[in-house]
């Protein structure tokens, strides 16, 4: 397994990874239609690219298939955190998050966890500060607010582009 960053002809392959992990990972979880409401199938591209456009993504890639990804803002709101199904309980999303945290050392993070994603986090060393009830397409959910106070960490922050945007649009939004 690889680490790289996102490139816009990544999008594609990540909705596809975010609407399989919920689902098929989220099934044990989460009823049909709370599934749909989160994640509508087919995934809208461009929906996506704009998600995606102020977020520093990196991806997890065995071969050529995209296996995980994870969003985050350099705020240290972690936004996303998804492993494709048959890729799951392999240690893919340790990986990506451990690369957050080396990206941004000293920064406190935070999340909206799904009731999937909850455990994972509190092994991470998050604690759950709300339990909050939120609505998708009239669908209601529940996920938690989880936060992990950071250690100071000696590493230079990582220079990467937002997924979704052309090296030049960044450069131009990163001057305003």
């Amino acid at each position: 397994m690889n680490v790289r960053t996102c490139t816009e002809s990544d999008v594609a392959s990540i909705a596809v990874v975010f609407t399989e992990s919920i689902h098929v990972l989220g099934a044990s979880h989460y009823e049909a239609s709370q599934r749909n409401a989160w994640a509508p199938r087919p995934a809208d591209i461009e929906a996506w690219s704009a998600r995606l456009s102020g977020l520093q993504t990196l991806l997890a890639i065995e071969g050529d298939a995209v296996i995980g990804f994870i969003s985050y803002e350099l705020s240290g709101h972690i936004e996303f955190l998804y492993t494709a199904p048959g890729s799951e309980r392999r240690g893919v999303a340790s990986v990506l998050y451990r690369e957050v945290e080396k990206a941004l050392p000293g920064v406190s993070l935070f999340t909206e966890a799904s009731l999937v994603a909850k455990p994972f986090f509190l092994r991470h060393g998050f604690s759950v500060v709300e339990e909050q009830n939120v609505s998708r397409g009239g669908v209601m959910f529940r996920r938690y607010a989880m936060r992990k106070a950071v250690v100071a960490q000696h590493g230079a922050q990582a220079d990467r582009q937002p997924c979704g945007l052309s090296v030049g649009l960044a450069r131009a939004l990163e001057q305003k």
